[in-house]
């Protein structure tokens, strides 16, 4: 079995982000689990979403807390929530950010990063202010695991996002095609 867990803000998607995910796996065989966690309920508070795939069914309903993959949507949750507690060695961190592993101090994790607010922003996801992000790091995640192909991902968003469907679809590609991996 396979574990992400996401790391986000409210407004940016998460918890449609672990959807789209589990949908994607879905559509290539797999059992699935997708739900979120909310403390606060509010724009631009810290939201966690989880997401299991598994070639076997998956009995389990519990958090997770020991995630074979973490993807962070919003970088300053580096400095205000421990993203990569438990995270499974050999673990990756998907991280929007331009900055390296080592600025980052995520140095000893195997690092993807993408620029996803710029890709969000160019794709009219969004405001200035809060940019939606999640089919872009979705677009990151697919590359750097290889959990997911990334059609399956594309084939998910229109029916998980009916709104901008083209706009999220074309910004998930970008992303797939600049993530960085720094391993």
């Amino acid at each position: 079995m396979k574990e992400i867990r996401f790391h986000g803000r409210g407004g940016q998607g998460a918890v449609i982000a672990s959807n789209i995910l589990a949908n994607a796996a879905f559509l290539e065989g797999k059992d699935v689990q997708a739900f979120p966690f909310f403390g606060v309920e509010r724009r631009g508070a810290p939201v966690t979403a989880f997401t299991r795939l598994d070639d076997k069914p998956i009995r389990i309903k519990y958090f997770i807390y020991n995630p074979n993959y973490v993807i962070v949507m919003d970088e300053s949750l580096l400095k205000a929530v421990d993203v990569t507690a438990g995270l499974k060695d050999p673990g990756i961190v998907v991280v929007n950010s331009k900055r390296t592993p080592e600025e980052m101090e995520l140095s000893q994790y195997k690092v993807a990063t993408v620029d996803a607010t710029s890709i969000a922003l160019d794709n009219d996801l969004g405001s200035k202010v809060a940019p939606i992000v999640n089919t872009v790091m979705l677009g990151a995640f697919a590359i750097a695991t290889g959990e997911v192909k990334l059609d399956s991902i594309l084939e998910s968003i229109p029916d998980r996002v009916p709104v901008k469907a083209e706009e999220n679809t074309k910004a998930c590609q970008t992303a797939a095609e600049k993530v960085v991996l720094h391993w």
